[in-house]
């Protein structure tokens, strides 16, 4: 897949298809980072070692998390020029 700003889209399917797989990719990161951030506090809550210490599963949430918001910014610029785009 290339990345969105390399060339300017052609076509507003071309533009959809692009923030489909940005939104898609937020929503995993997002989750991810969720999922992780509840294991470590499971972990740490019940004292225990999941695979991971707790602080690492914290810190792997927060990294998930930091991942994801480049493509949450990007869908949300492209989102929003779409609509003004609309609008005119």
């Amino acid at each position: 897949m290339e990345k969105p700003y390399e060339k300017p889209f052609e076509t507003h399917e071309e533009m959809k298809k692009t923030l489909s797989t940005m939104g898609l990719g937020f929503h995993i990161s997002y989750w991810l980072g969720i999922i992780f951030a509840v294991i470590g506090v499971i972990g740490d809550a019940a004292n225990i070692t999941l695979g991971l210490e707790s602080t690492s599963w914290l810190l792997l949430s927060i990294a998930a998390l930091v991942a994801g918001v480049p493509m949450l910014v990007t869908w949300a610029v492209a989102m929003h020029l779409l609509g003004m785009k609309v609008e005119k």
